[in-house]
């Protein structure tokens, strides 16, 4: 199936998605604020573009959404019709991104979290998955 847009418009119309500020990403900030957490935004200074940074907790949280990084067992990431080959590939370079991230964050001690889109609905799971995260006791997994 061909794209029905020109290659100008589709340009502009993936441009305007946001990578960061979206709607998942605050709902979980507003979670974690309302929890009384300290965090910080977007650090340069570590790997990757960390969605919430818990300095006091080492603990860099994600907030992914499901089709962008291939979220396995739910219903959002599927493979679009046009241009699938490029898609596949796309999703495919952010996974192993993601990989890669996580592994150099992991190498400067941090503990890596991800809360993803279709998760971020339900307010309460959300709390309970962020006071679980910011429990100070570490465990051996991590």
């Amino acid at each position: 199936m061909t794209d029905i847009l020109d290659t100008k418009r589709r340009s502009e119309m993936m441009a305007r998605i946001p990578g960061c500020d979206t709607a998942p990403e605050l709902a979980v900030r507003w979670v974690a604020h309302r929890m009384g957490q300290r965090f910080r935004l977007h650090r340069r200074d570590l790997p990757g573009r960390s969605d919430l940074v818990f300095p006091k907790h080492r603990l860099v949280v994600f907030v992914h959404g499901c089709f962008w990084h291939s979220h396995e067992g739910c219903r959002k990431p599927s493979t679009p019709k046009s241009r699938a080959v490029f898609w596949i590939e796309q999703l495919a370079a952010n996974v192993d991104r993601d990989v890669r991230q996580e592994a150099a964050l992991k190498a400067l001690g941090w503990r890596v979290r991800v809360i993803w889109q279709c998760e971020t609905k339900d307010e309460a799971a959300v709390e309970r998955r962020l006071a679980a995260m910011t429990k100070c006791e570490r465990t051996a997994a991590d």
